[in-house]
């Protein structure tokens, strides 16, 4: 779960943001403005967005942490909150450019590597960053939800408001894009293990 897992607040300081303490909130934004920006950013790829959307995140944090019931870790409802955010602004910017979330990568991706101005040389190999950058933002979006946050194919259909299937489809696709990328070296073994399967 990326490192929102290794955060810990005292129950009693999420308590006191629950009654409007400022102090509490400061110390809860402090803890958690890292990881938020670091989702934040990989969905927009952009750091103004991504600061953006780290403070609406909060925003929407502060209004609703009296409804935390504690049933999960503070971190995993954050994050939760900080995805529902990033995903909502991709489809705003979907809209804006008359694109729908659909799969449609058929129509963007076709072609060689090369076409989409990516080298077709192994010794040119990406780091994972620019790899994943390279990915239409939809799948992008589901192989950080997937592999990094470590959401299901059922959970990441319900973000997006589709099936499963679609997940999944767009996974084994990212993965197919994904693989010529990252030929030999470290960053191939590092990620091979997830995305060798799903």
């Amino acid at each position: 779960m990326s490192k929102f897992a290794d955060i810990e607040i005292d129950p009693g300081i999420v308590k006191r943001a629950a009654d409007g303490d400022a102090r509490a909130h400061e110390i809860i934004y402090r803890a958690f403005s890292t990881p938020v920006y670091s989702i934040c950013l990989r969905f927009t790829k952009t750091p103004a967005h991504a600061e953006d959307l780290v403070q609406e995140t909060f925003i929407e944090i502060m209004r609703s942490i009296a409804n935390f019931r504690g049933e999960a870790a503070l971190g995993s409802w954050i994050r939760r909150i900080a995805v529902t955010k990033s995903l909502m602004f991709l489809r705003s910017a979907w809209t804006k450019r008359g694109q729908s979330l659909s799969d449609d990568w058929d129509d963007r991706m076709a072609g060689e590597p090369v076409s989409h101005g990516i080298s077709s040389h192994p010794d040119d190999a990406m780091d994972l960053d620019a790899a994943l950058a390279s990915l239409p933002d939809v799948a992008r979006a589901v192989v950080w939800l997937h592999d990094v946050e470590g959401f299901t194919h059922k959970e990441i259909a319900g973000f997006m408001g589709k099936t499963e299937s679609f997940s999944k489809s767009q996974l084994s696709r990212a993965y197919q894009r994904l693989r010529p990328l990252l030929s030999t070296g470290e960053i191939a073994e590092a990620s091979g293990a997830a995305i060798g399967s799903y």
